[in-house]
């Protein structure tokens, strides 16, 4: 299916607020939606409300008394508006007056650029993003140099420090993931691990007392919580919080994207005719930023995690089926929809349905999140 700019642009106005809630999707946050000459032209952005999202404008719209006209109104009513890609001194373009942020290619200025970007911004009362942020050095650089906002996949991209060793209280969350991904899992052991880490046995007796269960009486022993869970939600409990111990000190981000792209690929599961897989589709989506959040090379993490050898390979980036949910999934993260739509034909995967399961992901990832961090 081709997506041509204005056409994505609606959809993303259809799904993610007139059908679903914009802020359910983005979890109160604003969301960026970039908008064509035409999509502003016809007050599209309109339909959102001012305190949702930010109007974003490329840098290849053509500006004319009817963009002029549109972008007026929008600051009349309130709305954020953000310019994308704009060159640094062209501060008499006259869509510069209607800005409230401007994106900033990080990687494609130079030093001295990048340093007095900020300033000459906040001059006119604009504030700076930083976009294609791809590492964690170009996080903290950006941050240092006193840009607002920042954008990218710098919390997707591993930092390697040669000899870095895991910590104690992780190596402890490493355990727990290679004892709940056993084959034949082993509460004993399971229950072994969690004890000598006070943390996690306090995070399994808050989850397994919080409403969710309502048992009549307090639940206090980790054996009788593991037997009460079951396997199958004991390995997603204890996934999910050992990654939580894992990614601290991390951006919240890397947690929560692992979160959304492990429900994504559970709920898909049987979709794409992987239904007796679930499970390992959701471990495969929840350890896909498993290098990011342990700042080692993939290939290290895995090798001493018990899972199968194809969901291994697709982590790796080989191609196989599995690989192919995973890169559909991320192509929707990304909005690449073309990519996308390659994906999903090729996996049957009904397009229609990927807004709900994505609100889905989300508002799961969100709970997940709290709960893993003791705020259930």
């Amino acid at each position: 299916m081709e997506w041509i700019p204005d056409r994505a642009s609606i959809k993303v106005i259809a799904d993610s607020f007139l059908r679903f809630g914009l802020q359910r999707l983005t979890g109160g946050k604003r969301a960026f939606i970039n908008f064509t000459r035409d999509t502003l032209a016809k007050g599209y952005a309109t339909l959102l409300p001012k305190d949702s999202i930010v109007v974003e404008i490329l840098e290849d719209v053509e500006q004319d008394h009817e963009v002029f006209d549109a972008c007026r109104e929008l600051k009349q009513r309130g709305y954020v508006i953000a310019l994308d890609d704009v060159i640094c001194d062209d501060w008499d373009n006259p869509l510069v007056g209607f800005a409230d942020i401007i994106k900033v290619d990080f990687r494609a200025s130079n030093d001295r650029t990048k340093a007095a970007l900020p300033g000459l911004m906040a001059a006119r009362k604009i504030k700076a993003l930083a976009e294609k942020i791809e590492t964690r050095a170009e996080f903290d650089e950006a941050v240092a140099l006193g840009y607002t906002y920042l954008q990218g996949y710098f919390f997707s991209k591993p930092l390697v420090l040669s000899g870095r060793d895991v910590p104690g209280v992780k190596h402890r969350n490493l355990e727990l993931l290679r004892e709940i991904n056993r084959t034949d899992l082993d509460f004993g052991d399971v229950e072994g691990v969690i004890k000598r880490e006070p943390s996690l046995t306090y995070k399994l007796m808050t989850y397994i007392n919080s409403v969710a269960f309502s048992f009549r009486n307090r639940i206090t022993s980790v054996r009788q919580s593991l037997a009460l869970l079951g396997e199958d939600a004991v390995r997603k409990w204890a996934s999910v919080v050992a990654l939580a111990g894992l990614a601290h000190e991390q951006p919240s981000e890397l947690l929560v994207s692992s979160l959304i792209r492990a429900r994504f690929c559970e709920v898909i599961a049987a979709s794409v005719k992987l239904e007796e897989r679930g499970q390992e589709l959701f471990l495969m989506g929840l350890f896909s930023l498993l290098d990011a959040i342990t700042g080692r090379p993939m290939h290290d993490v895995l090798a001493n995690l018990p899972l199968a050898d194809d969901i291994k390979m697709a982590l790796l980036g080989n191609r196989n089926r599995l690989r192919d949910v995973l890169a559909c999934v991320l192509a929707y993260e990304q909005a690449e929809w073309e990519t996308f739509g390659l994906f999903a034909a090729k996996l049957r995967l009904d397009e229609g349905e990927t807004a709900r399961i994505d609100l889905e992901a989300v508002e799961w990832a969100t709970s997940s999140y709290a709960g893993a961090n003791g705020s259930r």
